[in-house]
């Protein structure tokens, strides 16, 4: 796997996040120490989850309930 890591950002939920464009598979991490991976995410979703001023709220809005998920 070939992951960009997302620039560091303040967050109330989210800890790091980051996306393998190889595989389409956005890995985020919350901050309670649990990790999800989402399969098949669109280049085009992970840098809008990347530039989004609410990661949570990106989050639950437009990935949560949309794309295969399994926490790691």
């Amino acid at each position: 796997m070939s992951w960009e890591e997302f620039p560091p950002f303040t967050s109330s939920n989210v800890q790091s996040a980051r996306y393998d464009h190889e595989q389409s598979i956005l890995e985020v991490a919350f901050l309670n120490g649990s990790v999800y991976q989402y399969f098949d995410v669109p280049a085009q979703v992970a840098n809008a989850f990347k530039a989004a001023e609410s990661k949570g709220s990106f989050l639950a809005s437009n990935i949560k309930g949309f794309f295969r998920y399994s926490r790691v």
